[in-house]
């Protein structure tokens, strides 16, 4: 994907815009940021990972001895890589969840102040 640096996938409900590694592979990626919007502008972050990508991460942690936990407010945990796996993941979540949810945390776009 060096060459693309945003993604954005088109859902039935939301668009998901993802923020992928210049190195990362949209069939096998494991760890990306994404911001998911609905047609109204209502909008959420989300970083998913594999479990696999997160286990990587504590070992390296450890082993280097940085901070034996790993804390993300929008986490969200999925089973296999690749950008659509995780547009499934997220297709699900707000499935269960709804549009009007707040496990993830709201995304609001900064307005521009008038002079």
């Amino acid at each position: 994907m060096a060459h693309e640096p945003l993604v954005t996938v088109e859902t039935a409900d939301f668009s998901v815009t993802y923020v992928p590694a210049l190195d990362d592979d949209a069939g096998t990626v494991e760890d990306v940021d994404a911001v998911i919007t609905t047609g109204d502008g209502t909008g959420w972050t989300a970083t998913l990972m594999t479990a696999r990508k997160i286990a990587e991460v504590l070992d390296e942690r450890s082993s280097t001895g940085g901070d034996p936990h790993l804390r993300i407010p929008d986490l969200v945990v999925v089973r296999s890589g690749g950008l659509p796996a995780m547009t499934a993941a997220l297709v699900d979540l707000f499935g269960q969840h709804g549009l009007d949810t707040t496990v993830l945390p709201r995304f609001v776009e900064d307005e521009e102040e008038d002079d």
